[in-house]
């Protein structure tokens, strides 16, 4: 039986990808180590805690003494701990740096000390920077925009030359805006969300324009599943769902899906260095028998409908991100 160590779990896509695991996958024992910052959330994964084949540990990635213990009983590390809003990174950048790039490489110390089976870095495409049209593949420029793009570049980066220079077994995966059950109410679309649930305004960036593809969370860990089976090592994998559509339609969307109005718009001054455009060219992937199969409409009214049952779960999370 082998033991993944994912990092970051509590969080939004790593607490989705541990449910899922351990659901299909009854040989597999999963570690979970997160610091649980504020969008670490135990609540994530209450449903899992019992399972023999799952435990918690918190802690932090930069503690390598923490590190060494633990990375002896893994075969498999999963690293999803980031700190991941933009907003936050551009006020202040130091913790996005200590955790995306540092604690990338204290992982990847004690994956090259403990010779592990395979390392996945989790990214994102936000690293190739914004692409008013056409796609970009695995092998574009690396243009981040911002501290937290920046710093996930970076990660991307190191990851890449202790596969060329130590041949850890490696794999980057660069997955576009996800969305879904648990995500930290600071994203747009749950942020959206509960605002008209507690019958608040909505605050859209500018015009609106901005372009995102947006990928159902439970797309985006099917595809980890398979690049972890099925992936080759040292590649790069761009995960996408091919649901490009401005932040205006967007809005407009859940307004309409909410039975809500357009006066709940409220523009707001756009986000300094706001990238345009992401748009992922996923054929590579797809060689491997990936697809995503939730339609876009289909998943946002099941994620609407999963935030209007769960509203002991995010209005205390709410709290947080309206004080912060």
């Amino acid at each position: 039986m082998k033991t993944i160590l994912v990092t970051g779990g509590c969080g939004f896509i790593g607490s989705n990808f541990i449910r899922y695991m351990l659901k299909k996958y009854p040989h597999y024992k999963i570690i979970n180590l997160d610091k649980l910052t504020y969008a670490g959330n135990f609540k994530n994964l209450k449903d899992v805690e019992k399972n023999r084949r799952y435990s918690f540990i918190k802690g932090d990635i930069c503690n390598f003494r923490l590190l060494e213990e633990l990375i002896k009983r893994v075969d498999i590390i999963i690293n999803f701990a980031a700190e991941t809003h933009v907003d936050r990174s551009i006020r202040k950048a130091s913790s996005f740096l200590r955790t995306n790039f540092y604690g990338t490489y204290a992982l990847l110390e004690m994956a090259k000390k403990n010779k592990i089976d395979l390392f996945i870095q989790i990214s994102t495409d936000e690293v190739y920077g914004s692409k008013e049209e056409g796609f970009f593949k695995e092998t574009s420029p690396l243009n981040p925009s911002n501290p937290y793009s920046a710093s996930k570049a970076s990660a991307d980066l190191l990851v890449l030359s202790y596969y060329r220079t130590y041949k850890i077994p490696i794999i980057i995966t660069r997955s576009s805006n996800n969305f879904g059950p648990y995500q930290y109410p600071e994203k747009i679309i749950p942020l959206f969300i509960t605002n008209l649930l507690e019958n608040k305004k909505v605050p859209l960036y500018g015009e609106g324009l901005n372009i995102r593809d947006w990928l159902y969370v439970l797309d985006n860990v099917s595809a980890l599943d398979i690049v972890m089976h099925k992936g080759k090592i040292g590649e790069i994998y761009n995960i996408g769902a091919g649901n490009l559509i401005s932040n205006l339609e967007l809005t407009k969307l859940i307004l309409k899906l909410m039975d809500k109005d357009e006066c709940f718009i409220e523009k707001v001054p756009d986000r300094p260095g706001h990238d345009f455009r992401y748009a992922l060219d996923c054929e590579k992937i797809k060689r491997l028998g990936w697809r995503p199969i939730y339609s876009f409409k289909d998943a946002l009214i099941s994620t609407i409908d999963w935030y209007k049952k769960n509203q002991l779960w995010w209005k205390p999370l709410k709290k947080l991100v309206e004080s912060s």
